[in-house]
């Protein structure tokens, strides 16, 4: 079961890095993938959350980091070592095409799709109207992963789905937390 798991994996990935390729995409995707072009609009994002959201805003900037915050560590710090996947930059670099530096050496889980899928979720938790556009820039960032050779296309879903899960155990502990403040009558919690 796993080595067919492998398989499909491989051939996912060389359909999405090889098969698809294309000269559009050979430059967009190493864009959209370069975490140091979202730096400046993530610290956009959470200055607005807080200085112009609100309680709601303040919040949900301060969840939001927690769980990425979490999810990067997680990953980054124990699966990817305890799994020890190598990456197909690292594995066939020969036989890809590789438009990024190869990357760290393990591979799983992707820690791009894993932040991006668990900032989506606390941000739509909050902003529910924000939902189709955060979920759709999280799957182009996570499938650029694959694109650009450097993941899997497991290493994304399950790093999507990693990160989805971390911020929704985030929410559920801020929820907890809301529910016993409210009981005790502090009203910190209420943003609406």
């Amino acid at each position: 079961m796993i080595s067919w798991l492998d398989g499909l994996d491989k051939t996912l990935f060389h359909l999405l890095n090889g098969t698809l390729s294309n000269a559009l995409l050979d430059v967009f995707m190493p864009i959209i993938t370069n975490q140091n072009y979202w730096v400046f609009p993530v610290l956009i994002l959470i200055f607005v959350l807080i200085l112009k959201g609100g309680k709601r805003g303040k919040i949900a900037a301060g969840i939001l980091i927690i769980s990425v915050a979490a999810t990067d560590v997680i990953a980054a710090q124990i699966i990817k070592p305890w799994v020890g996947r190598l990456r197909p930059s690292h594995a066939m670099a020969e036989s890809i095409n590789l438009l990024v530096a190869k990357g760290g050496k393990y591979s799983f889980v992707s820690n791009h799709a894993a932040n991006m899928f668990s900032a989506a979720a606390v941000l739509t938790y909050f902003y529910s109207k924000w939902n189709k556009f955060l979920y759709t820039m999280a799957v182009i960032v996570s499938l650029s992963r694959i694109y650009v050779g450097v993941h899997y296309p497991g290493d994304v879903i399950i790093g999507g789905l990693f990160g989805y899960g971390m911020a929704w155990s985030v929410i559920s502990l801020w929820i907890l937390l809301k529910m016993r403040e409210i009981k005790k009558g502090r009203r910190w919690v209420l943003y609406e």
